[in-house]
């Protein structure tokens, strides 16, 4: 997943929502590349921080959130004045020199960076990339399991994608202004440009006239890519990993007990399951939602199972754990297990009670649970469908050979 979020933010720079920060980022390309990347660092790391807490619904949050932005745009419209007058841009400077020459002469040199880093922070604290579907399912996991740091590390994983994409745009273009070999004046009339970019940027978002100027704007390109990168890297993957796993067994041991499938807001095709309905029973959990393509992709292959298994003892539950809110409406997803001819128990889990029990993390995930009531086996993702089938038929051998036993000693 974390691949997945590097790539997704490469792919941001395809994206509408990426043209606000632009004029600020290109503002910096005449400086030095060590100034240059540290204002791209301080645009990731803010990204991150300030996307983590966006999951936090407490007051201060929000109105740190807000303080923050009024800062930022404060910082970021000084910086377009400083573009559009070198006078200007010196008497800014005078407070950070007198500072510096107070400290140590040496460290007016940290004027430099701290200014740059101070760029990217402002940035930051403005950039609202377009929650397409790899950011949408990154935040959509930290709504379900809360602010924690796997999700601070994806956030940062496709900040820094960002950030790499944005960088090689940048040197990109100063690569391309220096052979050009431009004028004094022509070079002072660019800045101009760009600070009166910077500037028009700056009073836009203050006035919240984004929306308006974006609204003739798509991201349907970059989600199309994005959606092609969520179905290729974890097939890629998985491939990988059989290949290199191909001769080795899946891992059999115990993972704990099944939890408890109580919390289902609705239950189809079947009347609610619990502990003791499963009792000696294979068991295995799919979830899974009806708008996600890998699940699209894997819903078959479970389908086919609990037709050739059933007879055998196999018990197959989808739990249906919705991502967007249109995947809640419980007509959407009878109209979408009718379609897709699912006759095994589907457990409708609108609150995410089943999937905070079993800690769930993907869609889809296999659960497969032998006649104890322990789980044995897990997968995530696409693929390894014949390896999850060869556990199915062992864990009902051993269910059967249980059986057998029994019978015997009565």
């Amino acid at each position: 997943m974390f691949l997945i979020a590097f790539l997704g933010g490469i792919v941001t720079v395809l994206s509408p929502c990426i043209l606000p920060v632009i004029p600020f980022l290109f503002a910096r390309a005449d400086r030095s590349a060590s100034s240059v990347l540290m204002t791209l660092l301080g645009l990731t790391l803010t990204f991150a921080l300030v996307s983590s807490l966006a999951v936090v619904s407490s007051d201060w949050v929000v109105a740190a959130n807000g303080i923050g932005r009024d800062i930022a745009l404060v910082i970021l419209t000084l910086f377009a004045l400083s573009l559009l007058s070198a006078r200007v841009g010196h008497w800014l400077m005078l407070p950070l020199v007198a500072l510096g020459n107070r400290l140590d002469p040496a460290t007016r040199r940290l004027s430099g960076p701290c200014a740059s880093v101070a760029i990217g922070v402002a940035t930051g604290l403005l950039w609202a990339p377009c929650a397409g579907p790899i950011l949408g399912i990154i935040l959509t996991g930290a709504m379900l399991q809360g602010p924690n740091a796997q999700t601070s590390l994806l956030l940062l994983a496709y900040g820094l994608g960002s950030a790499v994409s944005l960088g090689v745009l940048i040197f990109a273009g100063r690569g391309l202004l220096a052979r050009l070999k431009l004028s004094l004046p022509v070079t002072a009339w660019l800045r101009r440009g760009v600070g009166f970019a910077a500037l028009l940027v700056a009073v836009t978002l203050a006035t919240g006239s984004q929306n308006q100027l974006l609204a003739g704007t798509t991201s349907e390109g970059a989600a199309a890519v994005e959606k092609g990168l969520l179905s290729a890297v974890p097939k890629a993957i998985d491939y990988v990993v059989t290949r290199v796993n191909a001769a080795a067994a899946p891992n059999l041991g115990s993972q704990g007990a099944m939890p408890s499938l109580s919390g289902a807001t609705a239950w189809l095709n079947a009347p609610p399951l619990d502990d003791e309905s499963l009792r000696g029973k294979v068991v295995l959990v799919d979830f899974w939602t009806f708008d996600c393509i890998n699940c699209q992709h894997s819903v078959p292959h479970v389908n086919e199972w609990a037709k050739k298994y059933e007879k055998d003892g196999l018990v197959v539950i989808g739990v249906h754990t919705p991502e967007y809110p249109y995947e809640r409406d419980i007509d959407n997803v009878r109209k979408n297990v009718a379609r897709l001819s699912l006759n095994y128990p589907i457990a409708v889990d609108n609150d995410y009670t089943i999937w905070r029990a079993f800690d769930n993390q993907y869609w889809p995930a296999h659960y497969l649970i032998d006649a104890r009531g322990q789980i044995r086996y897990s997968h995530f993702g696409e693929g390894a469908y014949d390896t999850q089938e060869h556990v199915i038929r062992q864990l009902l051998d051993e269910a059967h050979g249980k059986a057998e036993a029994r019978g015997a000693d009565e």
